[in-house]
C-alpha cells in the first residue's frame, strides 16, 4: 500500500533563500514601475540580509534625485516599504519582512542609531540611571534593541506610536 499524500522530499521543497529572493523579484518589479510613473532614475539591488528580503533603489547620478522617496524621517520610505510588502503579498500570498532602502538612507540611519545607543549604553553604564530616548519607528527602535542587547543591558519599547521610544537601563 503506497501513500500519495507524503511530503515532498527536500530537495523539492523550494530553500529559504529561493523565496527571499522571488520576494525580492516581486519588490523589484513593483519598484521598478514606481520609478518609471515618477520619471525616476536609480538600480534596484535585491539581496538577503538577516533571512530578509532586502531591496534597495540606488543611483550613481544624483542621490538627491531619490530623497523625494526617502521623505522627513524616512516616512515615504516606510511607506514605500510597506506597499513593496503588499505587493509581495498579493503575488505570493505571504506576509512578507522585506526591507526596503532608498539611496543608501537605512544605512546610514543605522549607524546614527548605533552611535546614539552607544551614548545612551555609556551613559547608564556610568550612572546606572536608565536613559529613554528620541521616538522611533519600528526599524530605528530594533536596531537600537541589538545594541543595547550587545552590551549586555536591557531596552524596552514605551509609549504608544507615534511617541513610542526605548528605555535602555542596567540589568536587574
Amino acid at each position: 500500500m503506497t501513500n500519495d499524500t507524503t511530503a515532498p522530499e527536500e530537495s523539492e521543497l523550494p530553500s529559504t533563500n529561493a523565496v527571499l529572493e522571488e520576494e525580492g523579484e516581486i519588490a523589484a518589479d513593483y519598484l521598478e514601475e514606481l520609478l518609471d510613473i515618477a520619471d525616476l532614475d536609480g538600480d534596484i539591488d535585491i539581496d538577503v540580509d538577516h533571512g530578509r528580503a532586502a531591496v534597495a533603489i540606488v543611483t550613481e547620478e544624483d542621490p538627491a534625485a531619490l530623497r523625494a522617496l526617502v521623505g522627513k524621517k524616512g516616512e515615504v520610505l516606510d511607506a514605500l516599504q510597506e506597499l513593496s510588502r503588499l505587493a509581495v503579498q498579493a503575488k505570493t500570498g505571504n506576509r512578507s519582512r522585506l526591507m526596503l532602502d532608498v539611496g543608501g538612507y537605512r544605512k546610514q540611519r543605522k549607524q546614527e542609531l548605533t552611535a546614539i545607543a552607544q551614548e545612551a549604553i555609556e551613559s547608564v553604564k556610568s550612572s546606572g540611571s536608565s536613559v529613554a530616548l528620541a521616538a522611533m519607528n519600528p526599524f530605528e527602535r530594533k536596531i537600537v534593541h541589538d545594541a543595547v542587547a550587545d552590551a549586555g543591558l536591557i531596552s524596552d519599547s514605551e509609549g504608544v506610536e507615534p511617541n513610542r521610544h526605548v528605555v535602555v537601563r542596567a540589568g536587574d
